[in-house]
């Protein structure tokens, strides 16, 4: 077990505080040191960085973050029972760690950070991918963040990298893909987990782009490859109706055959559509 601080292993700080992990919150614990410590190195260097962290249960990879160097780690915890424990590492950081206690999906936890951001996270499974979402889709860009380093199960982060034609593809790799380059940093077995999932996890690490891949309106890209997706057996003439009545037209004028399949559509065709519908 790694020594990265002065605090206690993962294992005795979740026994002194009663941490079991609740499934209802989509929680599994890291507890090893040398895993959370390589996980935060995927962030790059973090000097200088205040980094915003979700979901951070006992602090095994926020003591990762902060003895990677981060100038202020933000973590944003829905479950009361992990504060005193977060506590505890902000005493042995002083002025490094801030703590929000509340729901990811109702805080604005980047308005509390100073530019450079990174993101890096083990999200709870149960938001992960709706945050991804919120993440890479701001109406301007660049975003306020540098970087987002973040653990799914390594479905969802096949989906971020796939390609066109690819089973995998689908909304989460036309947005990652438009505005960031995204790859798999590393892959995590079940059993370096407590308690273990019954999937195994993958840490995608994504940079953003200074500018857009092409050029979209980032609520109509949304529309469009939401409602392709959302049928996507559908051929598009069909799955993109309801966006249009001259649909086929649309289609034919950016060169995507009205009988292509969404799966098939590279980010680039997306966002000409886009553009066309905007």
């Amino acid at each position: 077990m790694a020594v990265i601080d002065s605090l206690p292993p993962l294992r005795d700080v979740i026994a002194t505080h009663g941490l079991s992990a609740k499934k209802a919150l989509g929680q599994n614990f890291l507890l090893d040191l040398n895993l959370t410590a390589k996980i935060a190195r995927q962030a790059g260097d973090l000097t200088g960085m205040d980094v915003l962290e979700v979901g951070p249960g006992p602090g095994g990879l926020t003591r990762g973050l902060l003895a990677e160097g981060a100038r202020k780690v933000l973590a944003v915890e829905k479950d009361p029972r992990c504060l005193p424990a977060l506590a505890e590492i902000a005493e042995a950081y002083p002025g490094r760690l801030e703590v929000v206690g509340g729901d990811a999906l109702e805080v604005n936890a980047l308005e509390r950070l100073t530019p450079p951001i990174a993101i890096c996270a083990n999200l709870p499974y149960n938001v992960g991918t709706e945050l991804l979402v919120r993440w890479l889709t701001p109406a301007e860009w660049p975003p306020v963040w540098t970087s987002l380093t973040l653990m799914f199960q390594k479905e969802v982060a096949q989906r971020i990298v796939a390609k066109p034609g690819d089973k995998a593809y689908g909304r989460l790799a036309v947005f990652a893909q438009w505005r960031c380059d995204a790859h798999i940093a590393m892959h995590l077995p079940p059993e370096a987990f407590s308690p273990p999932p019954k999937v195994s996890s993958a840490v995608v690490h994504l940079r953003a782009l200074p500018a857009p891949r092409f050029e979209a309106d980032a609520k109509v890209l949304e529309r469009v490859v939401a409602a392709g997706f959302n049928q996507r057996r559908k051929m598009l003439r069909a799955s993109l109706k309801g966006l249009s009545p001259d649909i086929e037209d649309h289609l034919n004028a950016v060169g995507i055959p009205p009988t292509e399949r969404a799966e098939r559509v590279s980010v680039e065709a997306f966002c000409a559509l886009a553009r066309r519908l905007a």
